[in-house]
Formats: structure tokens, C-alpha cells, sequence
């Protein structure tokens, strides 16, 4: 079974690669590729991050033709709660048939907000704050705000869980 992933983001591949060891299939072949999501760098809702998701699973679909396609965004969205982060997954098997899945969501200082809106990423931001290089690429801001308890390739992971969950789901029924 070959697996392409919408991305060369190491915790989002990662995630996947983790993920996927847990099942039985002996013969996993992972693909990643650098598609474009087709929403904002910066996502800004959950819908757009949803989108942003199903867009990079189609695309790699369409570049690679693989038995599954899986694409994860993160983004924020702002609530009457103030600013949060929020992330979401697709997964696309070769029938074509599509599976979301959402992810963690924890509130973000609200001084992110203006940033964010001026067109910096949340990387940027996060890497800014946290007086780190390339947080996305490593903990990503699930894992600053809750002191490591979390990363970002765990909270990626979890997503991957309920599309494989789904995806395996279908094919029994």
C-alpha cells in the first residue's frame, strides 16, 4: 500500500508514517510532496483549515496516485472565546472517497491576533515568542502551550488516527 502525504513538513509526516506502522500492512510505501493547500498561508477559521486540508490530500492524490492520499492544516480560528488554534486532516483512498477529521483546540494569546492578521504566519509568531527556530517544524504551538505534554506531531497523529479509523470503518461495512 502506498501513502502519499500533502507535505514535507517533518511533524506532519511523521504523524503519518507513526500512525500508519500501527496497522498490520507489511508493505507501506510513504510518499510526501509539497502541494499547495489552495487557502491562505495562514489559515484563519476552521473551515478555510479544513479546506486547506482537502485540498493538499486531492492535490497529492491527483500528483501521485496512491492508494491513500492524507493531507493535514493547521490554522486558527477566532471564537467569542478569543483566538484558538485549530488543525484538521483528509484522507482520500483510490476510490475517491473522503474522510475529515479536527483536531485539539487550545485558546492563544490574544497579542497573536494582530500579527496573524497583518499576514505573519503562526510560525513566525510562535518561533518569535517562544525565542525558537522552526516551532512548526518541531513542537508547533500545541507543544508550547501545553508544556510539552503534547506536540505537534502527536495532535497531527491523533487526526490520523480517526481518518484511518474511518477509512478502515467504511471498508467493513
Amino acid at each position: 500500500m502506498n501513502v502519499a502525504i500533502g507535505s514535507k513538513n517533518p511533524a506532519k509526516i511523521n504523524a503519518v508514517k507513526e500512525t500508519f506502522s500501527l496497522l498490520e500492512e507489511k508493505n507501506m510505501e510513504f510518499i510526501s510532496v509539497d502541494v499547495p493547500s489552495g487557502v491562505s498561508t495562514q489559515p484563519f477559521s476552521d473551515e478555510e483549515t479544513l479546506q486547506g486540508a482537502l485540498n493538499r490530500a486531492k492535490n497529492v492524490f491527483e500528483k501521485v496516485k496512491p492508494d491513500l492520499s492524507v493531507g493535514l492544516e493547521g490554522g486558527v480560528d477566532v471564537t467569542s472565546r478569543g483566538l484558538f488554534l485549530c488543525n484538521w486532516g483528509a484522507l482520500i483512498d483510490k476510490d475517491g472517497n473522503e474522510y475529515i477529521a479536527g483536531g485539539a483546540r487550545i485558546p492563544l494569546p490574544n497579542e497573536f491576533l494582530e500579527p496573524l492578521k497583518k499576514g505573519l504566519e503562526l510560525g513566525d509568531v510562535m518561533d518569535a515568542y517562544a525565542k525558537k527556530r522552526n516551532v512548526r517544524h518541531r513542537e508547533g504551538a500545541i507543544g508550547i502551550f501545553t508544556n510539552g505534554f503534547i506536540d505537534r506531531k502527536e495532535m497531527f497523529a491523533h487526526i490520523v488516527k480517526l481518518l484511518i479509523g474511518q477509512y478502515q470503518f467504511s471498508k467493513k461495512n
